[in-house]
């Protein structure tokens, strides 16, 4: 059975429709990838999921129980980190992540103390002289010394500068490593093609892709770069490339994964002297998915 199920998972707030249709699972001990733009609709979902909004219609179940009815319940077992993380200004970053703690049964007291190492905190200054940064590794240092079962980490590293983001990552691995799981909400997309095993990808409330990365990139291109002995001619007659470019002597170009053996058989007669091939990244996966819905919704909105 899978750790979370979705089912035709729809939001309304008056004639707006947040979510439309939301079809997701989520299987024990994977970090599964959700991304989309701000606005696309991650929070709303994660939101239902936590029991903080009611779905207009819809199932959402999380360790087999209703979000909504079942919430103090599954509560016990997950640990959430918000994209702005709102605390008490008078308390210090140390008392937060004790209440934080003590809400959920005291935690590692341990793991706190790698934590705050780990993350560079100080924890005896008080949350209204904090940064966005310093905030945010206090909620991630939080979630991270409990004990959860499941991690729900939304655009989790808002405000972390490289090096702590890198961290961060590192703790993902971790819990992921202890059999844990992970929905990672996030429109950086290299993070999320770092660290996730499935991905959804969701705008204007509906999920409009879901799968592995790789699974995904079979849907888009490669991108070749190459020398040869003598100059190419005719490459932007031959099926399957698209963007030439030509920079040092070297041409540049992305080609559909489907064409790339024609594409070589072709390049060959020239005398390859250097041939790069680079994988679809998920910005590129992404990007594309993103330009054909906006043309099939201007071409709607033209009729």
């Amino acid at each position: 059975m899978s750790l979370v199920e979705i089912k035709g998972l729809t939001k309304k707030f008056g004639n707006f429709t947040a979510l439309d249709d939301v079809n997701l699972s989520m299987n024990k001990g994977e970090i599964f990838g959700f991304i989309g733009p701000n606005g696309a609709g991650k929070t709303t979902t994660i939101r239902i999921m936590l029991g903080l909004l009611k779905a207009t219609k819809g199932e959402v179940k999380i360790f087999g129980k209703d979000a909504w009815k079942d919430a103090v319940e599954i509560h016990k077992r997950v640990a959430y980190v918000p994209g702005e993380a709102n605390l008490w200004p008078n308390l210090t970053g140390g008392e937060v992540i004790d209440l934080f703690l003590k809400m959920r049964g005291g935690g590692d007291r341990s793991k706190r103390e790698e934590l705050i190492k780990r993350f560079d905190l100080d924890p005896a200054k008080k949350c209204g002289t904090y940064s966005k940064g310093n905030r945010q590794k206090i909620a991630l240092i939080a979630a991270f010394s409990s004990d959860a079962d499941l991690y729900l980490l939304d655009e989790p590293t808002s405000g972390l500068d490289p090096l702590m983001v890198r961290v961060f990552q590192e703790c993902v691995m971790e819990v992921k490593a202890a059999g844990k799981s992970v929905l990672l909400s996030s429109h950086i997309l290299s993070e999320v093609e770092k660290l996730c095993d499935r991905i959804a990808i969701i705008r204007k409330g509906k999920i409009i892709e879901t799968g592995t990365l790789s699974e995904m990139r079979h849907l888009t291109r490669n991108k070749l770069t190459i020398k040869t002995k003598e100059p190419v001619v005719s490459l932007d007659e031959i099926k399957g490339v698209h963007n030439i470019q030509e920079h040092d002597g070297e041409l540049s170009f992305q080609v559909d994964t489907e064409e790339i053996d024609g594409v070589i058989r072709f390049l060959s007669q020239f005398g390859i002297v250097k041939l790069e091939s680079a994988p679809p990244t998920l910005e590129d996966l992404f990007l594309r998915h993103y330009t054909r819905a906006e043309h099939a919704d201007s071409q709607v909105g033209g009729r």
